[in-house]
């Protein structure tokens, strides 16, 4: 396999997560990507990108990075924002918290995750394993 990426400037707002999601089906599919690992690629990247949004939120940043990277077996998912603010997975959310349970499913379901400063804000990225493709 090997090494492709494609890297997107999107609107750090709400809405752009659904954008985001169709255009990682459309990479995925042309990358030759299918199954269960699109649905659980689409969950990550949505947290991802919501988080970033939320991080951002007051701050007057217009934009939020996002970088799908395949390579060495490994689907690589990238949301850099301009926030320093540095997430966490809560050991425990309230039952009726709106909010608050994204990165318990990103740590539950990628291969890995973690969180990278990059001068300006950061990048938090999470992967999958990928069999044969690109």
């Amino acid at each position: 396999m090997g090494a492709a990426d494609v890297a997107y400037r999107i609107p750090s707002e709400p809405r752009s997560a659904g954008w985001v999601r169709g255009e990682l089906r459309r990479q995925l599919r042309k990358w030759g990507i299918g199954g269960e690992l699109v649905c659980v690629a689409e969950l990550l990247v949505t947290e991802l990108v919501a988080n970033a949004v939320r991080a951002q939120a007051g701050s007057g940043a217009a934009w939020v990075g996002v970088r799908f990277v395949v390579a060495g077996g490994r689907l690589r998912l990238e949301v850099r924002d301009g926030s320093a603010e540095v997430p966490v997975v809560k050991d425990e959310v309230e039952e009726d918290a709106e909010c608050g349970r994204g990165l318990v499913l990103v740590d539950a379901l990628a291969g890995g995750w973690g969180v990278e400063a990059d001068g300006i804000g950061k990048v938090v990225w999470a992967e999958l394993a990928v069999v044969g493709a690109v």
